[in-house]
């Protein structure tokens, strides 16, 4: 199968180094049938592997475990029971992550299944944790595919849809660009299967109450997603508080990427790593403190990730991926950074080398106590 490049992107996904597209149901599902897409699947297989091929990364977040579970199952009623909503769920998903192997594997890329609930995205050390899954994932060449974990959480703590879920895992692997897949090619003015003289928005520079007021309800014609437009703004403005631009675009062509003749971009306010360390500099509430030595500040100033010989005290009690701050040895603060170690282990790994931590803890989370990616200077 033919693996051309995608000759013409908008910008903002042409620019990315990482991209997360998700998918909704109504194009993962033959609506006929109650069974995977499999052409269009390998059609999306195709765009994501030429994106790969410009040497970025792409993290896949796909609907659908529900709509095959329930003709699996035999559930044709259209409303569901919790319960029976998770039993779906619990068929559907491997039939869902068997139907994208299958179709990457056409164009020679392996795939792994990531299974989110909120809390993974909302409690640092299960945030921490995840990412540096999906960053290793990344690192295999993999294709990481996301759908939340349904079959263990409850309608309270539940993210309600996958577009919010897909703008979590964008804020989760520092994407910079977030592609909502749909069936409509972007925002209108009003809802145009209503408003026939509703005109489309190529670009939102920035979301405030008239665009919200745009978005309409949920999508009652597919009748098998959960979200609408309504619900692509919201992530939107998930994904744009971390610097992620979102493209909204239609999914219905084999090859959506390669077709995305229309769409909306909707632009964040900050990029995607400012907006984050942003975040640590000034709306975290540091958990402890480590005191550092002068060479271990100055090698932070030079842009260096700190290790556990430069520290020589710890204050507080913290888990790994807390926020804590970064102190000289005059005592002021010189950043604030999440830390990949607790308290506990950072004591017993001070003023030793990396090579050592390992071997004093049984194990290791990496070479650095706080990445440089996870650092702020203050």
């Amino acid at each position: 199968m033919s693996l051309d490049a995608i000759k013409s992107l908008p910008d903002v996904l042409a620019s990315a180094k990482r991209i997360t597209i998700k998918v909704g149901s109504a194009l993962v599902v033959d609506a006929g049938s109650g069974v995977a897409d499999a052409a269009w699947m390998r059609g999306l297989a195709q765009d994501i592997a030429a994106l790969m091929a410009q040497g970025k990364s792409v993290l896949l977040v796909s609907s659908g475990a529900g709509a095959l579970g329930r003709r699996y199952l035999g559930l044709t009623r259209k409303k569901l029971k919790l319960d029976e909503k998770q039993a779906a769920a619990a068929a559907g998903q491997p039939r869902l992550m068997s139907a994208w192997e299958e179709a990457f594997q056409t164009v020679s890329l392996k795939t792994a299944q990531v299974l989110l609930t909120r809390e993974d995205t909302e409690k640092r050390r299960r945030w921490l944790n995840a990412r540096a899954t999906v960053d290793t994932l990344f690192d295999l060449g993999c294709v990481p595919i996301v759908n939340e974990n349904d079959t263990v959480v409850t309608e309270e703590i539940r993210y309600g849809d996958n577009d919010r879920l897909a703008a979590r895992a964008a804020q989760l692997v520092r994407s910079e660009a977030l592609v909502l897949l749909s069936d409509i090619d972007g925002l209108y003015t009003d809802d145009p299967r209503r408003n026939a003289s509703a005109e489309h928005i190529p670009l939102v520079e920035k979301l405030d109450a008239s665009i919200e007021a745009m978005a309409g309800g949920a999508n009652a014609q597919a009748g098998v997603g959960t979200g609408g437009m309504a619900t692509k703004i919201a992530a939107a403005k998930i994904a744009g508080s971390a610097g992620c631009a979102t493209i909204i675009a239609s999914g219905q062509t084999i090859r959506p990427l390669s077709n995305m003749a229309r769409f909306t971009v909707i632009r964040p306010q900050a990029s995607a790593s400012a907006a984050y360390k942003a975040w640590i500099a000034g709306t975290v509430v540091p958990a402890g403190k480590l005191m550092l030595d002068d060479g271990a500040v100055r090698a932070l100033r030079n842009g260096k990730s700190l290790l556990p010989s430069g520290i020589v005290e710890i204050t507080g009690q913290f888990d790994k991926g807390d926020s804590v701050s970064i102190i000289s040895p005059a005592g002021d603060e010189v950043a604030r950074g999440i830390v990949t170690y607790s308290a506990e282990a950072i004591r017993a790994i001070r003023g030793r080398g990396s090579h050592d931590i390992e071997g004093i803890l049984g194990y290791t989370s990496g070479d650095e106590v706080i990445h440089r990616d996870d650092m702020a200077l203050v």
